[in-house]
């Protein structure tokens, strides 16, 4: 079992930077896959990004790629998520994941959810 706890949203004008975390607690995080997914009001969650259990595979959404930055720490069992030149359209709750070392992209692959946070990006 994992729980995982995700902190760091909030309000930030359009081209800021926010970092988000994601807590696990559990003695085998390091063997799952993590990534962040994110809910905008009245649209279907989608995937954001994913990292392997070792962090040498990355992987993001298009809408992402070159702004945001998934890494993690084994040995403090946190995920970051580091978002930067943020628009509007990135205005969502984040929920942080944590499943198969196979996961990659697809919510299926995802085992343990977070509760999310709340990233609100203003023009």
């Amino acid at each position: 079992q994992v729980q995982l706890v995700e902190s760091g949203g909030g309000l930030v004008q359009a081209g800021g930077s926010l970092r988000l975390s994601c807590a696990a607690s559990g003695r085998t995080f390091s063997s799952y896959a993590m990534g962040w997914f994110r809910q905008a009001p009245g649209k279907e969650r989608e995937f954001v990004a994913a990292i392997s259990w070792s962090g040498g595979n990355t992987y993001y959404a298009d809408s992402v790629k070159g702004r945001f930055t998934i890494s993690r720490d084994n040995a403090k069992n946190t995920v970051y998520l580091q978002m930067n030149s943020l628009k509007p359209e990135d205005t969502a709750v984040y929920y942080c994941a944590a499943g198969s070392p196979l996961a990659g992209t697809a919510e299926s692959g995802y085992y343990y959810w977070g509760q999310g946070t709340q990233v609100t990006v203003s023009s």
